[in-house]
């Protein structure tokens, strides 16, 4: 077990214990979904780039084409570039902790959030593990098609299709049995 950060202890109720800790993966990743994405953020942002450089290079063009096509040179440099960053940041102010009473997900990157989730009535777990030591555990059902917005966890809107989960935790399976037998303990 991991020692409790700072947002994670402030959280803490009289007389609750921490069974495990933990934050999700730092740093930048690729996720399954890159496999599509980054392809298309490439060409969305290449084309983009190419429209606004051949605008403004171009004497007899008006100026609102120029303008035109900075919001998509924008998004386009924020699928290539920017969103691995947010993730990371993300992730980054994310903490988990698995008490003897609850699920506790503190998270926020410009406000705080927390999830409380109560053992006794978790109903519906679920783990999805990688190759490697890291894996995902989902809390709740979430949407019906969250199976669909897995690796768009960062994505701006997403979290609230996916419920709960715990994101990228190193020793997933560990966490998970930790989680099943504090929930058999309440």
């Amino acid at each position: 077990m991991n020692l409790p950060s700072e947002p994670i202890k402030k959280e803490l109720g009289p007389g609750e214990r921490i069974l495990w800790s933990g934050q999700p993966r730092q740093g930048v990743y690729l996720r399954g979904a890159d496999i599509m994405l980054v392809p298309f953020s490439v060409l969305w942002g290449g084309f983009a780039i190419f429209w606004e450089y051949s605008v403004i290079t171009s004497p007899n063009a008006p100026l609102f084409m120029a303008f035109f096509g900075i919001p998509f040179v924008v998004i386009g440099l924020y699928l290539i570039f920017g969103r691995f960053v947010v993730e990371a940041k993300q992730r980054a102010s994310t903490h988990y902790a698995v008490t003897t009473q609850r699920i506790i997900i503190v998270s926020g990157l410009f406000s705080r959030g927390v999830k409380s989730l109560n053992l006794r009535t978790l109903s519906d777990l679920s783990l999805s593990e990688g190759s490697s030591d890291y894996g995902s555990i989902f809390f709740g059902g979430g949407s019906p098609f969250s199976f669909m917005f897995r690796g768009f966890s960062s994505s701006p809107g997403m979290g609230s299709q996916l419920g709960p989960h715990f994101d990228q935790i190193q020793g997933a399976r560990s966490v998970y049995e930790t989680i099943r037998n504090a929930q058999q303990a309440a």
